[in-house]
């Protein structure tokens, strides 16, 4: 296994995982700048206030885009394992 490779292999695994986490967490920093932007305007410093609106639109993007996920991560094990086969062979 050449350097080459395993810097490949670092790079598909660094960028599959930024895309895969890319939508959750988006999403909570979007809601929590809301909920942030919400509580300095109306000087309400409640902590549920935060926590709740963020779990459900976690919950929620997850659940929308839970498979377009699961298929991002089955590519990306499916090209590790073609790649360990190679190796091998």
């Amino acid at each position: 296994m050449s350097e080459h490779m395993v810097m490949g292999v670092l790079k598909d695994a660094i960028s599959t995982g930024m895309l895969v986490a890319a939508p959750i967490l988006v999403a909570a920093i979007v809601v929590g700048l809301i909920i942030s932007i919400f509580q300095a305007t109306t000087q309400i410093q409640e902590q549920t206030l935060t926590f709740v609106p963020k779990i459900i639109t976690v919950a929620l993007v997850g659940l929308l885009t839970g498979g377009w996920m699961l298929n991002n991560l089955v590519a990306f094990t499916e090209r590790i394992f073609t790649l360990i086969s190679n190796i091998v062979q």
